[in-house]
């Protein structure tokens, strides 16, 4: 199983833990980067999320993404054809950069798209590929209860 985290999974750790829901979705990205660790999926990494973490004006978030993004083994480069499906996308009502996001885990053959985006998943009708938060994946993929 391939899956593809936005950048507001990987940056979960960074927000306000002391909100039940971001902590939760905190221990959901360390399950699922130990389910990528035991062999039970195939972590994506993309053009779009290294350009997107490069923007990040926090050296320490910034290093926290990379060392995360190494346990990928599946690199979706940047082409024509995720340009293009981003286009149709953002007239669907996504934001350019989560259009990009999607094309690029689409492109990959990801199973999964996880973002912590709640706006992003309300248009989750028009993306290819089941995506949803990492808690919801936790427990109806993995099968774990944090």
């Amino acid at each position: 199983m391939k899956i593809y985290l936005d950048t507001s999974v990987y940056n979960r750790p960074f927000d306000d833990q002391t909100q039940p829901r971001i902590w939760l979705e905190t221990l959901a990205l360390a399950l699922v980067l130990q389910f990528v660790e035991a062999g039970e999926a195939i972590l994506v990494n993309s053009t779009m999320l290294e350009f997107e973490n490069s923007r990040n004006p926090f050296p320490l978030r910034q290093e926290w993404v990379l060392r995360c993004l190494e346990q990928a083994k599946l690199y979706q480069h940047a082409n024509n054809s995720i340009r293009e499906r981003a286009e149709v996308l953002e007239r669907h009502g996504l934001k350019a950069i989560d259009s990009l996001h999607v094309a690029s885990a689409e492109s990959a053959g990801a199973d999964y798209f996880l973002t912590c985006d709640d706006r992003l998943l309300k248009k989750q009708k028009y993306i290819a590929i089941s995506s949803m938060n990492p808690l919801d994946f936790v427990q109806k993929v993995i099968g774990v209860q944090p």
